[in-house]
């Protein structure tokens, strides 16, 4: 069973070989920028198998329709933009930990604004592939790291403020510089191209957000 609660048919769930995981990740890669360009309907097997510089046929030998690439591309996403949260340490700094897990999304929306566009195209959509994953994992990994702000709250290591917002904020502000590149650009035109401007980014979004959860 996948992260999304795909059932994987008998051939995909045997172990791949080296080049066959290589392959299959090739074609991910490949299918990222095509799904994120032209949402679920309007991309093609076609393009797919273009970008990957590879026959439809064979691209058809790894998954056997669209929908399972989508799948895949979309559990590769929320897999990566996971692990930082599920890394968030009750035992640390609190100030350490959200520093660390903010500075991690922003490279992740950096490095693959694509990927940050996609999911958000899903969820304007309905979310039609990852509303499950939404209403169980999603939910209850929030819950859980909701609890572990909160008491960081009790014990006065951060101001008090509601801990699931907070945790909505920093997605909306890690991810804005992905999703609304265009509009980043547009306003900040060669700023946007400098080559800390990522890292301009991430130091701004992190005094704003510490800013306000700092002990008053």
């Amino acid at each position: 069973m996948s992260l999304l609660g795909r059932d994987e048919d008998e051939a995909a769930a045997r172990t791949p070989t080296r080049i066959q995981a290589a392959n299959r990740e090739l074609i991910l890669e490949a299918a990222l920028p095509v799904f994120s360009a032209h949402g679920f309907k309007g991309a093609t097997l076609d393009e797919i198998a273009r970008a990957a510089s590879m026959s439809k046929p064979n691209l058809l030998y790894y998954f056997r329709r669209k929908q399972d690439i989508y799948a895949a591309v979309l559990e590769r996403t929320l897999e990566a933009w996971l692990a930082p949260l599920e890394a968030l340490d009750p035992a640390g700094d609190p100030v350490a930990e959200l520093t660390r897990y903010i500075r991690a999304k922003m490279r992740l929306s950096a490095r693959k604004p694509e990927a940050s566009r996609l999911f958000a195209n899903e969820i304007l959509h309905g979310a039609p592939v990852v509303g499950g994953f939404l209403k169980t994992r999603l939910k209850t990994l929030v819950e859980e790291k909701a609890a572990v702000l909160s008491r960081w709250m009790e014990n006065g290591k951060l101001a008090r403020v509601d801990p699931v917002h907070l945790v909505f904020m920093i997605w909306a502000m890690t991810q804005h510089y992905a999703d609304f590149e265009v509009q980043v650009r547009a306003i900040l035109g060669p700023r946007a191209d400098a080559r800390d401007f990522a890292e301009e980014a991430a130091e701004a979004v992190i005094a704003i957000v510490l800013g306000g959860v700092r002990p008053r």
